[in-house]
């Protein structure tokens, strides 16, 4: 039996002289705890409760109250749930609330209308402590959860995500890279996909509304800093037709094969010698090329023909990257251009025309004048130009 407080407490008296009036009194206090045998079992407030959620959410979905007769916050009273029918895809989880006792039934693997628009969980109660022998649970011990699920318009899913393709790199513009594919997974609600770029870095890529193909509107370059690792990534959406419309992002890699686009360049540019160099080994030059092999190095370095009755310079490879420029003779204090042509190794090969320009100075204790004679005169020239086109102009 239930009693309304587990605590009693009895004041005893003794008294001497059998009792007489005369007689001396003695009281004391005795406090009787009296613990509570788990003789309740619990029972669900209704035999069946309603829930309604949304596809694609998670949470907890509804509250399921019972009741207990036993001593509060005791384990005769604490109630334990457990799914026992309906849960094949554990999509649904029940946790005790520690305050009320409640049952909070959660979905935690977001459900899909399209599969199931209905669930229906059988769900039993039990204490934490067991039953006294003579005490059973009782069919009010469970309860039935019919669950709703309400249809929410899903985005298009592409097929596969993320999409790869492999292109050479210098394909003709207007080129079908791929044509994608996305489905709707509002299957009952017989949608249309409309298709659009969402992030095309480069700017060199479209695709068809209607049926998905996308092409290039550019030249497809690997050496581009937009490229990294020769993939190149863009972005594209799937919007469909419910109202509002929902939107699926697919991710489209394009991996881009090298072809011989840029042609070898030469560094340094620039060389200083004194006019009375001993050391007539002017610089060693090298070339790097932005393409891969074998479109690179080994290269070719070449003097271009140079003028004159007598040579002044050669050019010796020292490895597959490098050449050296030497001077045959001393040279008057001038500027100079050497013609140089570097060739990498590609098929077809592709060749750099360029100028090493090289200051002969004249070297006095450590110090280096470049001033070249030549550019002084041409110099003076032109200020001897513009002021008799300013007389000519005056007079006039």
């Amino acid at each position: 039996q239930t009693m309304e407080s587990p605590k009693y407490e009895l004041v005893i008296e003794a008294k001497d002289m059998g009792g007489l009036d005369v007689g001396l009194t003695g009281t004391a206090t005795a406090t009787i705890l009296i613990d509570d045998k788990n003789d309740h079992p619990p029972e669900f407030t209704k035999k069946e409760f309603q829930a309604t959620v949304k596809e694609g959410v998670t949470g907890v979905i509804v509250n399921l109250t019972v009741g207990d007769r036993d001593d509060p916050v005791t384990g005769a009273w604490r109630a334990v749930y457990t799914i026992i029918n309906g849960n094949p895809g554990q999509s649904f989880e029940i946790h005790t609330n520690p305050q009320t006792n409640e049952g909070m039934l959660s979905v935690v693997k977001p459900l899909d209308y399209e599969i199931s628009a209905f669930h229906t969980l059988l769900i039993k109660v039990e204490n934490e402590d067991p039953l006294i022998p003579d005490i059973a649970y009782g069919p009010s011990s469970t309860a039935t959860v019919q669950i709703t699920v309400e249809d929410v318009n899903e985005g298009p899913v592409f097929h596969p995500n993320p999409m790869t393709v492999t292109k050479q790199e210098n394909i003709p513009v207007g080129s079908v890279v791929l044509t994608v594919n996305a489905t709707d997974p509002d299957t009952l609600q017989h949608q249309t996909i409309r298709y659009s770029v969402h992030k095309d870095p480069a700017g060199w890529l479209e695709i068809n509304p209607t049926n998905g193909t996308i092409g290039t509107t550019a030249v497809l370059d690997r050496e581009s800093p937009y490229v990294q690792d020769n993939v190149y990534t863009a972005l594209f959406l799937a919007i469909d037709s419910g109202n509002p419309p929902a939107t699926g992002t697919g991710t489209l890699h394009i991996t881009l094969e090298d072809v011989n686009d840029n042609v070898p360049s030469l560094y340094p540019t620039l060389a200083k010698v004194c006019d009375d160099a001993k050391d007539l080994r002017v610089v060693v030059l090298g070339a790097s090329d932005k393409d891969l092999h074998p479109n690179t190095d080994p290269f070719k370095f070449e003097l271009s023909k140079q003028s004159g009755p007598e040579k002044l310079w050669r050019i010796n490879k020292l490895n597959n990257t490098h050449a050296q420029v030497i001077l045959l003779q001393n040279l008057k204090k001038a500027n100079y251009n050497i013609p140089i042509s570097v060739t990498d190794s590609g098929k077809p090969p592709l060749t750099n025309n360029t100028e090493l320009k090289l200051q002969v100075c004249t070297c006095k204790k450590s110090k280096m004048d470049c001033s070249a004679s030549d550019a002084l005169h041409i110099s003076l020239t032109l200020i001897l130009l513009s002021l008799l086109s300013l007389l000519c102009k005056s007079f006039a």
